[in-house]
């Protein structure tokens, strides 16, 4: 008998900023910036950074106030959903 897992902490596009958070983070070896994800995503600048001050307010990313690309995810890797 196996345990019905949790529904993870985040909706579905959510978690898929998590997985390009992580995703670019490991490829270029720092955080992106609001302006990669704009780009990934084909969207504007206030619906990018809506998403990222909401993650933050759920506890799943950390910044630091006033440093670009401070992005941190708080989320071990494996919780992420695959990038589409």
């Amino acid at each position: 008998m196996s345990i019905p897992s949790a529904p993870p902490p985040f909706t579905e596009l959510q978690g898929q900023y998590l997985a390009f958070i992580y995703a670019y983070t490991k490829l270029n070896r720092r955080p992106p910036a609001e302006a990669d994800m704009q780009r990934y995503f084909g969207t504007t600048p206030p619906t990018v950074h809506r998403m990222v001050l909401e993650l933050e307010r759920r506890g799943l990313i950390r910044r630091s106030a006033g440093q670009a690309r401070s992005i941190e995810l708080l989320l071990a890797p494996e919780l992420l959903p695959v990038l589409r």
